[in-house]
Parts: structure tokens; sequence; C-alpha cells
């Protein structure tokens, strides 16, 4: 199994958000090769501005493993994180962070710039499947515009 693999899943997800009427970001986290929590953003459906895609799947790994860091585990996540989830995945001690498309409106990079939101010990990935990722995004707007 592979990075595209992964982020086929969270495309997955993503997709359940645009069903929802969602801004269609997904996400899930993998260990030793097997996905251990999803999410989608479902700001909409809990009225919490704070139930994105990251924050579902993070905190559904924490109570999964019974603890409150990652340092074993890959977020796959469609679109790059905003500055409140890079925030999160900082806390969480995540070893790898992977993402499709970039966001240049309300991505982390925004407000960041070159500074390394994340843990030291973190590595990221970017770009993988970015064109489906981006397409997604840009049909539910399409369709909301």
């Amino acid at each position: 199994m592979n990075d595209e693999h992964f982020m086929q899943q969270a495309l997955k997800e993503a997709r359940n958000a645009f069903e929802d009427g969602e801004i269609p970001i997904g996400a899930v986290i993998v260990m030793n090769n097997r996905v251990i929590a999803r999410g989608y953003n479902q700001v909409e459906r809990l009225k919490d501005p704070t139930a994105h895609a990251e924050i579902i799947a993070l905190t559904s790994a924490f109570s999964f493993l019974g603890a409150k860091y990652l340092p074993d585990a890959t977020i796959y996540i469609t679109v790059e994180p905003c500055l409140m989830c890079a925030g999160a995945l900082y806390w969480s001690k995540i070893s790898r962070i992977v993402w499709g498309a970039e966001d240049e409106k309300n991505g982390h990079k925004r407000i960041t710039g070159d500074k390394w939101p994340f843990h030291p010990k973190t590595e990221v990935v970017k770009g993988v499947l970015k064109d489906e990722c981006a397409s997604l995004m840009k049909e539910f707007f399409k369709d909301k515009r």
C-alpha cells in the first residue's frame, strides 16, 4: 500500500462531505498500513466550526488508541490543513502528514508563510493526487456560485 492508495481513502471521505453539502475535505489516519480513523468536514451538520476532517479523524484515532499522541501514524488529507488543524496536528506529534491540493485561501501557509507549524519530527508530503483533490473542491464551489 502506498500514499496514493490511502489518499484514495481520504477522497472517499471527501465525497461523503460533498454529498452532505459540506466542503469536500476528507482525512484518514493510518498505522501499520491500516486505516485506524476517518473523518470528513461536518461543520454544517454539527454547527461547529472546529468539525474539520482532520479534527474528527484525530479525535477518532486518539479514542481508538487510548492515547493523545500519534508518533507512528500518517494522516492523509485531501487539502492542505488550515491553521487550526495544523495546530492540532502539531500537538498530536503525528509522524507524517500527506495532503493533496494546496489551499491558497484557507491553508495554514497563508498565515505561517515559510514557518514550520508542525512538530519538528513530522514529515510532510504534498501533492499526492492533487488534481483529483482540487477537482472535487472546484466542483463543489462551482455548484455553490
